[in-house]
């Protein structure tokens, strides 16, 4: 940690009940410390606590600790004993007078104090500073480090902390976890005045504490963009996965007002993926989080505004205008749309998966959760590249990873060097034509019941890990009335708008509608959400670029 950051965040407090003695000091403190440490006084002991507590929510340092033994309703030695709770690294020096001596020795085992101080103290020079300078060299080695940043704590097995985790993640946002029955996290959760029963309590570097916070609060608190800067565009995109990503890329480096707006975070399955390895220009692999990160950055630096747990629920015409109106009630209007919603992974119907859900049971490769798998036996169920990617990623740290694939082979869904990795790892078995029948626990997963296709024979297996990758299906139903979809909710576009690819019976204009263009003039579709689309990376990103290109062509022609 640089000595600028050391500066505005590390504290020295003194509690003393004798306000001309608090003040002195604090003045001798400041004299010699008050250009690189802050000062803080307080003069009693509930008072001190209620700064400590403060200090660290805010994520602040505190070095050491001067107090004074002498003080009514809470002493010297009490008052440190409860500030160890909360900053057990603080160095402790007890002020006391000649008479008190025998109690600050007694106190040395009780709050394993550091030094005690005579008083008066005077001259400073020779009594007070070298033992600061000491303590806050020994703090300064041992336990002076880590920059401020969000503070998560919760519980291994609470879904809504699995939940705040991911979203931190995926909008790469960094954290730091702590389990509620872990000693920081406990003193995080006393220092906010909660209990623990509800979780999970995010601190953020500003020192706000927040309960069980919803997405849309916590990307606001954490300095992500959640409002339209305008309230009118050239271009909004709905939707921040690949095609979205590469529409806003393409769209503000072409000069077009653009602004993507994104329900979750940005990257969108893709960014969930552990390894893409046939991405153009990626020979050797890339995360969905690092082309994700990159994408927005690229994205941001043309000019395009990213808001982030924003979810919008419906699309309307107003004559020129196409407005999309967000959960909360507002707007936002544009000269044209583009939806890029992607899809979503379907859910496993089978008991008790839903009760699990976050408590052993993921959707989605849940990246925050693989370290906790170390030496865990794991399932992975799905038969495409997706589950293919997140059996070999989780691998790494567990003792077994079974793949449960539905039909015969995985062959006829997943690509060639995949599988043959998969076939290549000894951590990783296939289990064909395998589904699962039930999901078993109480507070979180403990069995699955797995049932042969072929057979119909049924066998329970432990763990405490399923990863689920069943196919995806698109997010349109606030769509519906607005735009044509198919019978499965992807959107329709172009000559598949109709069965013989004339334009509807809605469509007003004297040209047919663009390829990617749907059944309403000026909004478009591009990626996963689109009917009869490739469902690839690189074809949404393909279709983002060229979905901007139309909207230049419609736009000319408005």
């Amino acid at each position: 940690m640089s000595e600028a950051v050391d500066a505005a965040r590390t504290v020295i407090l003194t509690v003393d009940d004798d306000p001309a003695v608090s003040r002195a000091v604090a003045r001798d403190l400041r004299r010699r410390y008050g250009d690189r440490y802050r000062v803080v006084r307080a003069e009693s002991g509930a008072s001190a606590l209620e700064a400590l507590r403060e200090l660290k929510l805010r994520g602040a340092h505190v070095a050491v600790l001067l107090a004074d033994y002498r003080m009514p309703q809470m002493n010297g030695v009490e008052f440190l004993e409860e500030a160890l709770d909360l900053f057990p690294g603080a160095r402790r020096v007890l002020l006391t007078a000649y008479a008190d001596t025998g109690a600050a020795i007694d106190a040395i085992n009780v709050v394993d104090l550091d030094h005690y101080l005579l008083k008066p103290w005077a001259p400073p020079e020779e009594k007070l500073y070298p033992v600061v300078d000491d303590l806050l060299e020994s703090w300064r080695v041992t336990d002076g480090k880590q920059a401020p940043t969000t503070k998560v704590v919760g519980h291994r097995w609470s879904a809504r902390s699995s939940q705040i985790r991911e979203f931190l993640a995926r909008n790469q946002v960094p954290y730091r976890w702590y389990s509620s029955d872990e000693p920081e996290g406990a003193r995080l959760l006393r220092a906010a005045g909660e209990d623990g029963l509800r979780l999970p309590l995010v601190v953020t570097p500003d020192g706000t504490a927040m309960v069980e916070p919803d997405e849309a609060e916590l990307a606001a608190r954490v300095g992500l963009s959640t409002t339209p800067a305008a309230d009118f565009y050239d271009l909004v995109i709905v939707g921040g996965g690949p095609a979205g990503l590469g529409a806003a890329v393409y769209g503000a480096s072409e000069g077009l007002r653009t602004v993507l707006v994104e329900r979750e975070a940005t990257g969108g399955q893709a960014g969930q993926s552990s390894r893409i390895e046939n991405y153009l220009g990626f020979p050797d692999g890339v995360s969905g989080a690092q082309l994700t990160d990159r994408a927005r950055r690229q994205a941001t630096k043309f000019g395009a505004e990213l808001l982030t747990a924003r979810q919008v629920t419906a699309l309307e015409a107003r004559g020129a205008a196409r407005v999309l109106r967000f959960s909360d009630g507002t707007e936002v209007s544009a000269h044209s749309v583009i939806l890029a919603t992607g899809v979503s992974y379907r859910q496993l119907d089978v008991p008790g998966a839903d009760d699990l859900t976050g408590r052993g049971v993921y959707y989605g490769s849940a990246l925050t959760e693989a370290p906790s798998c170390e030496g865990q036996d794991v399932y992975v169920v799905g038969g495409a590249n997706s589950a293919g990617q997140a059996a070999m990623f989780l691998s790494r740290n567990a003792r077994s990873v079974t793949l449960l694939v539905r039909g015969p082979t995985p062959a006829a869904t997943m690509s060639h060097y995949l599988l043959q990795r998969i076939t290549e790892s000894p951590t990783v078995s296939v289990r064909t034509n395998t589904v699962v029948e039930a999901a078993h626990g109480t507070d979180h997963l403990e069995k699955l019941t797995l049932r042969d296709t072929g057979t119909g024979e049924t066998e329970t297996v432990e763990t405490q890990w399923m990863f689920v990758f069943i196919g995806a299906a698109p997010l349109t139903d606030w769509l519906d009335g607005a735009v044509l979809r198919d019978a499965h909710g992807f959107v329709l576009t172009g000559p598949d708008l109709t069965p013989d690819g004339s334009p509807p019976d809605t469509w007003a204009l004297d040209r047919p509608p663009y390829h990617l263009e749907t059944s309403v003039p000026g909004v478009f579709a591009a990626g996963d959400v689109r009917a009869e689309s490739a469902k690839r990376v690189a074809s949404a990103v393909g279709e983002g670029a060229m979905a901007v290109m139309l909207v230049h062509r419609y736009l000319e022609q408005s």
